[in-house]
């Protein structure tokens, strides 16, 4: 499908899978294929200075494809989707004006629905009632507001985290001022394109090897460096926003610099919270329709992976 002037996005490419599935080095070799430039499709990489936790491309890496949508805020910033889509769509117009291709990559699917789709920004904010509801939040805390939420929205609260207080609050904000559920409101966005019309490759493994994986990639964050990537943050007297707090990581080693906990209870923490978080993009990127499932395996090399989607005939290059 061609893009229009509502939604440039729309005939992007588009890599997008589990965390720790090897999104990166494919990238890379499509770049080479496509003649593309890469733009990120991950909400904790437009924080600066989370480098190690997020799992963002090397510099090297970096400056040799470019890639956008990454070191955007710093960390005590909040970041929206409307701000990301805004950025996205610049970056995509840029690109084209350069003769090149826009390659999405990246693993969060409220993201790639939002550029698919577009999104639900709802009413004004009610500055009045939010603040009510903010206070609310430091009386009861974010486990008991997000059951208030499920009482009147419980589809919107089983797609909302226990600790992303900005959406809970948004959804109840937005209840309360119109009176009717935001996921009713954000109905209208539901309804995306067949797989056959978009170019969007979720790239998936056996839930074993992934799981192997993602234990490697938590392990190797350590090695590199995450307990001074944080240590390093902490000194710079910034806090984590509520935004980037909700990176799988730092809260951790935060807690172990304080005292509070272990390393080897940090690690394992981590470990378990990236595997929920894997499970719940399973279960995104299974209710889009346009995503189209590309089975890997370990001996699959990302120059092969690559040349299977560029061969993919529905993607309209062979």
């Amino acid at each position: 499908m061609p893009p229009t002037p509502e939604n440039p996005a729309i005939d992007c490419w588009y890599l997008t899978g589990e965390t720790a599935v090897g999104k990166t080095a494919v990238a890379m070799e499509l770049a080479k294929r496509l003649d593309a430039e890469l733009l990120s499709l991950d909400s904790m990489a437009v924080y600066r200075g989370m480098d190690i936790g997020t799992a963002k491309p090397p510099l090297k890496l970096r400056q040799t494809v470019p890639h956008h949508l990454v070191d955007v805020v710093d960390p005590d910033e909040d970041f929206s989707v409307a701000q990301y889509r805004e950025l996205a769509f610049a970056a995509i117009a840029g690109i084209r004006e350069r003769g090149r291709q826009p390659v999405f990559v990246g693993g969060t699917p409220l993201y790639l629905k939002c550029l698919l789709r577009g999104f639900f920004d709802g009413p004004p904010a009610d500055w009045d009632l939010r603040n009510e509801i903010l206070a609310e939040l430091e009386t009861v805390g974010s486990e008991a507001l997000h059951a208030r939420l499920t009482q009147v929205d419980p589809v919107a609260a089983s797609l909302i985290h226990l600790n992303d207080t900005r959406r809970i609050v948004r959804a109840l904000e937005v209840y309360r001022s119109t009176g009717e559920p935001i996921s009713h409101q954000q109905m209208e966005f539901e309804d995306g394109l067949p797989a056959k019309d978009c170019k969007v490759y979720v790239l998936r493994r056996d839930r074993e090897e992934q799981r192997e994986r993602i234990e490697r990639r938590v392990d190797q964050m350590f090695e590199d460096g995450l307990v001074d990537e944080v240590r390093g943050l902490i000194d710079s007297g910034k806090q984590l926003g509520r935004t980037a707090r909700q990176a799988v990581g730092y809260c951790e080693v935060i807690d172990y610099l304080s005292g509070d906990s272990t390393l080897e209870q940090a690690v394992e923490t981590i470990k378990a919270r990236t595997r929920r978080f894997a499970k719940r993009q399973r279960t995104w990127f299974r209710g889009l329709s346009e995503c189209r499932f590309l089975d890997i395996g370990p001996d699959d090399s990302p120059a092969a992976i690559a040349e299977r989607i560029v061969g993919d005939p529905d993607a309209g290059l062979s």
